[in-house]
């Protein structure tokens, strides 16, 4: 930007990239998110609250039926796939979903009339779960709706069916597809939807996207939204999650008292059909969010104090506490996808600042370029620092003019080779951090972190293992080139697996012992609390 200033303030809603990048330090991080708007909500003291419009979301799961599901169980982990449930045959006026008979029923078990669990109902009398257009005290709220789909052929093929006979119930919604280049592009997709609301508090709607108004925009009468499509990311998952969280309050509400705002929306929901992957998305979004708190339980159990999580396992809707949480997000769980834990770029930091900080201490140097593979370190953190710097330069003083293709070429390939060999540096470290898990196999030792197992009980079998004394580790942590938070979540993880897969045989050779992480103990006790599921309350509104 052709601006002179001495500084710069970058706003963002999920700034998880930005923060995992290292391009900003912890101090230059101000964090004022969900948590932050509900605690000033509640802890406003007196009249004309300015949070009092904001509405406090809940979080409910659901499993479905096996006859519902079945046919959409795939994947390494066996887990309900929500992409293949809604897959689809055909394009507008044409689409039908590939599963149309279940997906039928799905419909039926969201206004609890699905025949199974119908007589499931019965006997669960007063406790039955809440269905989303059931349950009077949601039927109520949920006016306005958005359906978050896979695709836009399953936007058009879900409208296709709630308009067939058999759906009379939602024919009180009209429906409206705000998905694929008829619906308009951007912000026009918005217009058409609050045109069909009209009067918001008189109407009905149902509004069926795959991507379209999830962001950057606001529909005040959207009071649920229905998750139908896989998100791997925490960024896309509450991104549109928060799309209902908008405040709607109507002024005047009785035609007498211009200065009166009455609360239309106190309560906002969203509504999940793969409970695991919506607990992950909660467990990982509330530990990437606070980074003051090192312990994720504390982490979670913050956030869902003013987000709870309400999940129907088949036979009851009860409230999840944070242990619960973190268990139920992490069952499952296989050695491979620990494996894969310890292979993330996530744990390793290559930022330039990162590698200044390596360049400038020696033995730093000495001890990473001792290692196979790391022979040319020096010369290569120089190139990239050097060739990042100097296109970063020519970026910022022509300012986006045209540059002749020569320059173009020269500014790409430098672009390139310094890229490259920051992608050597990481995998090289990604592999040096392999190495610990065959470390912490070989050990025999749970009541102390695992950074005093290396460093007072263990020297020389980590020696032998990693390639690295203790000290000349300890001093790369300290630098930043390990990313020591995520290593404890890993750690975690990969105890936690490890006690699971040997618990059957009834013998626990660390009984009473606590249980180290990297540079953090947890008590055996805190830890048991994350692996059994104690409710913090059962029924819905708890």
């Amino acid at each position: 930007m052709p601006i002179m200033t001495n500084g710069y303030l970058y706003l963002s809603g999920t700034p998880f990239r930005a923060i995992a990048s290292g391009e900003f330090i912890e101090e230059q991080i101000y964090n004022w998110t969900y948590s932050d708007e509900q605690r000033a909500k509640r802890d406003w003291k007196g009249d004309n609250n300015p949070y009092a419009a904001l509405p406090r979301m809940v979080l409910l799961t659901y499993q479905l039926p096996d006859a519902i599901r079945e046919i959409a169980m795939q994947g390494e982990f066996n887990e309900f796939d929500l992409n293949i449930f809604f897959s689809t045959e055909g394009l507008g006026d044409q689409a039908k979903f590939k599963y149309e008979d279940e997906v039928q029923k799905w419909l039926d078990l969201i206004r609890g009339a699905f025949m199974p669990t119908s007589v499931d109902d019965l006997k669960l009398g007063a406790q039955k779960p809440p269905m989303p257009f059931s349950d009077a005290r949601l039927l109520g709220v949920l006016s306005h709706s958005f359906w978050f789909l896979p695709s836009v052929a399953a936007c058009h093929a879900m409208r296709n069916l709630l308009s067939k006979k058999q759906n009379r119930f939602y024919h009180d919604y009209k429906i409206i597809v705000a998905a694929g280049s008829a619906a308009g592009i951007g912000v026009a997709a918005l217009p058409p939807v609050q045109d069909a609301m009209d009067d918001p508090l008189t109407t009905r709607t149902i509004t069926l996207s795959c991507g379209k108004l999830t962001t950057g925009v606001t529909v005040k009468p959207w009071t649920g939204i229905l998750m139908l499509r896989n998100s791997s990311s925490p960024e896309t998952y509450f991104q549109a999650a928060f799309r209902v969280q908008s405040p709607w309050t109507v002024r005047n509400p009785d035609g007498a008292s211009p200065n009166a705002e009455q609360i239309i929306k106190e309560e906002c929901h969203v509504f999940d059909f793969a409970p695991d992957r919506a607990l992950r998305q909660i467990a990982d979004y509330s530990c990437r969010l606070n980074i003051n708190e090192s312990n994720p339980e504390k982490k979670v159990e913050e956030f869902i104090s003013f987000l709870p999580v309400l999940a129907y396992d088949g036979s009851s809707m009860r409230q999840i506490d944070a242990a619960g949480i973190l268990d139920m997000a992490m069952s499952g769980t296989t050695a491979t996808l620990l494996a894969r834990r310890w292979e993330s770029a996530l744990l390793v930091n290559v930022d330039n600042d990162t590698l200044r900080r390596l360049m400038d201490s020696q033995k730093a140097m000495d001890a990473l370029m001792s290692i196979e593979g790391f022979r040319n370190l020096n010369q290569d953190i120089e190139t990239i620092i050097n060739k990042s710097e100097a296109v970063k330069k020519v970026h910022k003083e022509t300012n986006d003019k045209e540059l002749s293709p020569k320059e173009k070429k020269e500014l790409s390939e430098e672009e390139k080779e310094y890229k490259s060999l920051r992608k050597q540096i990481q995998e090289k470290l990604i592999k040096f951090v392999t190495r610990i898990p065959i470390f912490m196999y070989l050990t025999d030792y749970r009541e102390r972190t695992l950074k005093d197992v290396i460093t007072q009980l263990e020297p020389g079998l980590f020696k032998k293992v990693t390639g690295l004394n203790v000290k000349d580790f300890e001093l790369l942590v300290s630098l930043g080139v390990f990313n020591s938070a995520r290593m404890n979540d890993a750690v975690y993880k990969f105890k936690r697996y490890e006690d699971a897969s040997l618990s059957y045989t009834g013998i626990n050779k660390h009984e009473g012992e606590d249980i180290g992480l990297y540079d953090t103990v947890i008590t055996r006790k805190d830890a048991q609390r994350v692996f059994e599921n104690v409710p913090a309350g059962a029924g819905y509104g708890t």
